[in-house]
């Protein structure tokens, strides 16, 4: 399949977890890929992993709370592939103070959407893929938190703002899309459930941990990191050409409960 031939995606988180398999499957499209990330040496590792399959790849140091940095890591993955048509606006954190985690789950979000959707739109159209969370369609469940920490005021903050990050992403998707749409730039977003990722892996290693966030998905197991990356694939590609504006859950059925 070479739904991506000839096409330029850049992919924010690219080092690890979801933004890995991002870039591995956008390249198995045929697609070239930008890798970028905080972790620079993630991102060239990433890099040089689709390089050795053949496949068109560099990476770029990014830190996303910089909307400067960002805009010229567009301007690099035009300069160095040609173009650029898609964005999967992935990087994120989990567990952070709430500063951080508003600057990079939303506000790194904002500022991908910002430059991209104005980049896309001059260079005739694009396809915007931000990575949200069933945090961003509900409240969680099965936090770290425990009872007497909450009764003591602690242990609140990062599943709060969390959760106000990733349903702040849902709200930028739907007002992009609505913005951009006649400009040709489509923007969704997808909503993983808890995935099998080093994000989860804090919860998982706790006692019984893995047990009960399966059992929280009715489908009855943790999320693959490739499971999200065809979802988003889709998305961005033109299967989805009539598709704008939807935070799309790839849950196991955990929204559905």
């Amino acid at each position: 399949m070479d739904r991506y031939e000839g096409s330029t995606a850049l992919v924010t988180g690219a080092a690890s977890g979801i933004g890995r398999a991002m870039a591995e499957r956008l390249a198995e499209e045929g697609c070239a890929v930008v890798c970028a990330d905080i972790d620079g040496e993630g991102a060239e590792d990433t890099a040089a992993q689709l390089l050795e399959k053949g496949s068109r790849a560099s990476a770029i140091k990014l830190d996303v709370t910089d909307s400067t940095a960002i805009k010229e890591a567009i301007e690099k993955t035009i300069d160095e592939f040609g173009s650029f048509d898609v964005l999967m606006n992935n990087a994120g954190i989990a567990g952070g103070s709430w500063e951080d985690t508003i600057d990079i789950n939303l506000s790194g979000v904002y500022y991908g959407l910002q430059h991209g959707c104005r980049v896309m739109a001059q260079r005739g159209g694009g396809s915007i893929v931000n990575t949200a969370s069933v945090a961003g369609l509900n409240g969680l469940v099965g936090t770290t938190v425990t009872p007497e920490e909450l009764l003591q005021g602690e242990g609140a903050v990062g599943t709060g703002a969390y959760t106000a990050a990733k349903h702040g992403v849902v709200g930028l998707t739907r007002q992009f899309a609505v913005t951009y749409g006649k400009l040709n730039v489509r923007v969704n977003a997808i909503c993983p459930g808890y995935i099998v990722t080093p994000m989860t892996a804090p919860f998982r290693e706790r006692e019984g941990g893995t047990e009960f966030l399966e059992s929280l998905h009715p489908i009855g197991r943790l999320g693959e990191s490739e499971e999200i990356a065809s979802a988003a694939a889709f998305l961005a590609s033109s299967d989805a050409s009539f598709i704008t504006g939807i935070a799309l859950p790839v849950d196991g059925g955990y929204t559905a409960r």
